[in-house]
Order: C-alpha cells, then structure tokens, then sequence
C-alpha cells in the first residue's frame, strides 16, 4: 500500500462536473442543485465523482467598492456560500473558477494582484475546488510566478481547496508546475465536440508520460462524453457534429489510462443510459484511481502498418502488480491490434502468463501466454485488467 493517505488533497485525479462545456455562460444556481441532486440519485457520487463546479460568467463585470468578487444577483441570488451549502449538504465539494490574468476569458475579473484576497473569499464562501484558467496574463509577468503565487494563497487561507492550474500546456509547464503546488494541470488546448479534437489532444500527451503522478496531474481538459453536439457555444461543440457513442467510449478510456481528472462536461440530466454507465464503468474509473497514479506507456503495434500515431497499446502499472493495457484502434477500418508481452517485460520462458479482464463487459477471457490479439472497430478500443499468473 502507498504510505499516504488517497484521501489526501489531489493525491488521487480529481472527479466531478464542470458547467463550461455544455453551458458556458449560461449558469444559475437551479442548474448547479440540479447536477447536485443528480450526482446523487443518478449514481454519479456512489461511483466517486465529488466535485461540482461553476466555471467562468458566475460573477458581475466589476469587483465591489471592497475589491471583492460579487455573484452575479441574477444567476446566484443568494451567494455562493449558499450554493455550496447545498452542494456540501449532498456531501459533495464545491468548486469554482478565476484566472491568473487581469480578466477572465469571458472578461470578468480575474485574480492578478488579488490572490490573497480571493484565496480568502473562496475559503469563506466553503470554496473545495479552484479552476485557475490563463486569459489577460500581463505580458511582463512569469506565468509561473501567478500560478506560484495563488499556490501559495490556497495553502494559507485556512481552507483546504484543490488548485487546478490551467495555462492550457503553455510555457512548458510540465517542467515546473509540480514545484508550484499545483493538484492538477492543463497541459492542453480546449477540447472540442469532435473525434478529430479527442485525437490530437491524446497524441499530444504521449510523450508526457513521466509529467504526470500524485498530487500533481496531468490535466488534458474536460470530458465530452454524452454531449453529442448539445454545447451552446460554436468552439466547443454546436454545429461541430458531436461524437458517437464509440468515440466517446475511446476518449473516456483515454482519459482514464492516462491518469486525467475527469471533469464531466455534458448535461447529465439529458444523460443517455450508455453515457451513464461509460462514466460510471467502475473497471475504468478504478483504473483512473489507481492509488500510485502512474502515467500510461505507450507501444506501437507491430508490424507497424496504420503509421505510427494511428494504432497503438498503452500500458499502466497498478499498485497491486496488475497491468492496465488499452489498445486504440485510431484509423476508419477495423484492425487486428496485437500485443507481444516481451514489450511488457514478460518473456515466453519465464513460464507466466496473462489473466485478462474485459473492462467493459464485465468478463474473464482466460489465460494468455505471449501475446493479446483483438480486432478492434474503427475509432474502438478494448480496455482489460492483466494479473500475471502461472
């Protein structure tokens, strides 16, 4: 067992809900008690997710005479802390947005300058969670800098907040994001609605293997699944098509073996029941929370016939010995996808084999000795649970 406690702050990648993807500025408290009770009798906080979290547009334009952020009357008539009172009465976290820049993205007030008085109006206001985004940076100033200092904020302002930096995998962040005291990090650009989006932003991580672990995470932003389209903004998703339901299936095991927070970003009272269960899997989600949170290797599929980026294994160790192994079918044809254990460390002589668990169908397929061979779908993927035996 790891020497710490998972429950430990950002020890383990953060799961929960957060408002931007579906609704971007179109946020009110009805909505944030509804994802609430749904987290609830959906199964969503049975199966781990935790966090519920406002994203920008909750606050007016200008800070009040004080300097202090003000909700915006008509979104959240009766404050925040009376949102996260609800929130934390369905034992769930609170979680809300700022920016490292002058403004937010959506032109609100950011926290340059006032770090250490926001730290202590979120703190206050039962705060549990901090998205701190990058728009309006003064160009003069170190991003590493804010981003040390809001850590610094958050860690005395007598409250316990998990502090997810989200600089969007600008000035190579993966080299001192972890010295910042920073629970998670975006290490890319906005996702979109659309198979093309989940692709690169999966590629672009995968020679970000060893930027990734506990209390630091490599974030590759939020989830679509189940949103098929239903953004209110053009960028994330309205009028880009959506996914289907494979694609979404791909993405959230991405996501999962390769150690992301899962922020779900659809409107899960309109969730499918497919989109329910995909993101209440409990193979893959225990996999996701593995309590040693390592990074995922990845291993070209040999021979090597769907060019290099376009099929392929990724490989988790798990803290009891088992091996999480993921082949991603990325072309438009079915494919056989094989994995030659020697590429795991498991010589044919050593006399051991693989028992393999199917992730998604709940099911054993034997033993097997030197090799895993799967034709996967187009866009698929087949995710098991390897325990070596003899």
């Amino acid at each position: 067992m790891a020497d710490y406690p998972t429950t430990a702050l950002g020890c383990l990648p953060a799961l929960g809900w957060n408002s931007w993807n579906t609704f971007t500025w179109d946020i009110n408290e009805s909505l944030i008690k509804d994802v609430a009770d749904l987290f609830v009798s959906d199964g969503y906080k049975d199966a781990g997710y935790e966090y519920i979290v406002i994203d920008d547009c909750w606050s007016l334009k200008e800070r009040d005479e004080n300097g202090r952020l003000v909700p915006d009357p008509a979104k959240f008539p009766n404050g925040m802390k009376a949102v996260a009172d609800y929130i934390h009465g369905k034992g769930l976290k609170f979680g809300m947005y700022s920016c490292a820049g002058t403004h937010t993205c959506a032109g609100h007030p950011g926290s340059f300058e006032h770090e250490f008085e926001d730290a202590k109006q979120f703190a206050e206001w039962g705060v549990d969670y901090l998205k701190y985004d990058y728009c309006f940076k003064p160009r003069h100033v170190s991003g590493e800098l804010l981003y040390k200092r809001m850590s610094l904020a958050l860690k005395n302002c007598g409250r316990d907040i998990l502090f997810s930096a989200c600089n969007w995998g600008e000035d190579n962040v993966h080299d001192w994001i972890r010295e910042s005291g920073a629970h998670s990090y975006r290490s890319t650009g906005d996702i979109q609605d659309n198979w093309e989006s989940i692709k690169r932003l999966a590629l672009s991580q995968m020679d970000k293997k060893a930027f990734t672990g506990s209390f630091c995470h490599n974030d590759m932003d939020m989830l679509v699944v189940g949103m098929h389209g239903g953004s209110n903004s053009d960028w994330i998703g309205s009028g880009l098509g959506g996914c289907t339901d494979t694609q979404y299936k791909t993405h959230f095991a991405l996501w999962c073996i390769m150690g992301s927070p899962l922020m779900i970003g659809c409107d899960i009272r309109k969730a499918t029941p497919f989109t329910k269960e995909l993101l209440q899997n409990k193979n893959l989600l225990a996999i996701n929370q593995d309590p040693e949170s390592r990074g995922a290797y990845r291993i070209a599929v040999e021979p090597n016939w769907f060019g290099k980026d376009d099929a392929f294994v990724l490989v988790k160790a798990l803290q009891n010995g088992d091996l999480a192994i993921g082949l991603f079918n990325f072309t438009d044809n079915t494919r056989e996808l094989t994995l030659q254990f020697w590429d795991i460390g498991l010589p044919y002589q050593s006399g051991y084999s693989l028992s393999l668990y199917d992730c998604f169908t709940d099911t054993d397929l034997g033993m097997f000795r030197e090799r895993f061979a799967r034709h996967v779908p187009a866009h698929d993927c087949v995710v098991v649970r390897a325990k070596l035996t003899r």
